[in-house]
């Protein structure tokens, strides 16, 4: 079971589409605030009934995607034990501009700041594509779009030393263009992943790395089914097809519907509005 005690999310006071940044996007979905708030408590309160702690970071005025929490930094532990965050390059300037306000949230709760000083033209970015191996000290990597492979490199050799793995996987289609919006661990044997949004060379690491890697269609894919959260017993989603609710049950979690419609207007579900402290 994947177990985490606390998350950091950020309310969307300012949220809003104001950008073509990724496919979903371009639809130019208006976002109905009141609406998102709502969603947004009601997810906080699905973390909350499972077990969670949640904590909130200040929005600020004209960051819009602020609210989507996964991608500033990356959060992790030295082999001593030692908290640390690994702060974000992000792909678009806008972005960019969120990472100092989470690099002092977390400062100023006793987390060590790792910068990796990247090149110009190397990106990283956190927990969109930076996912835990339940259960152990491994990350999986999503690179292609947001983040570089050089980006993915950099953090890898910076982890080493931690005793921390990184398995690089290569994302080729622009619709998946974080690695949570096609992959989702569900404990340490089982994962789903959408595979068409993956290398093949990237598919035949993950399958023979997980002994239950369970495929799931277009049409879940499209509906954010892989940035679902597994998380204490639970697995959180915006929507479950019977299909998917099938697998999930059979791994022994329940399945928790929130509705992040107007959140998906910019791309981003449940996994993308949070990040993990633990």
């Amino acid at each position: 079971m994947t177990t985490h005690h606390g998350v950091l999310m950020c309310p969307p006071t300012y949220f809003e589409v104001r950008d073509v940044k990724n496919p979903f996007m371009a639809s130019g979905g208006v976002v109905n605030r009141e609406r998102a708030l709502e969603q947004w408590e009601a997810l906080r309160h699905a973390f909350e009934r499972a077990g969670v702690t949640t904590a909130t970071i200040e929005p600020v005025e004209d960051l819009e995607d602020m609210v989507f929490a996964a991608n500033q930094v990356f959060v992790g532990s030295t082999a001593a034990g030692a908290r640390f965050i690994v702060p974000s390059r992000m792909r678009y300037a806008s972005r960019e501009r969120e990472v100092p306000h989470y690099v002092r949230w977390f400062a100023e709760r006793g987390f060590d700041v790792l910068e990796l000083g990247l090149d110009d033209e190397d990106y990283l970015e956190g927990h969109g594509d930076l996912l835990w191996h339940p259960g152990s000290r491994h990350v999986w990597a999503g690179y292609g779009f947001r983040s570089s492979r050089g980006g993915v490199a950099r953090f890898a050799a910076a982890m080493e030393p931690q005793r921390i793995t990184v398995t690089p996987l290569e994302l080729i289609d622009e619709t998946f263009y974080h690695l949570d919006t096609c992959f989702a661990p569900l404990d340490e044997e089982a994962a789903l992943v959408f595979a068409p949004a993956l290398s093949e060379a990237s598919l035949e690491i993950l399958r023979a790395a997980w002994p239950r890697l369970h495929e799931v269609s277009r049409e879940d894919a499209y509906r954010f089914a892989c940035n679902g959260v597994a998380v204490n017993g639970h697995f959180i989603a915006s929507h479950l097809s019977g299909a998917v609710a099938a697998i999930v049950s059979a791994e022994g979690l329940e399945p928790t519907i929130v509705d992040t419609s107007e959140f998906e207007k910019a791309g981003g579900s449940i996994f993308c509005l949070k990040t993990f402290l633990d």
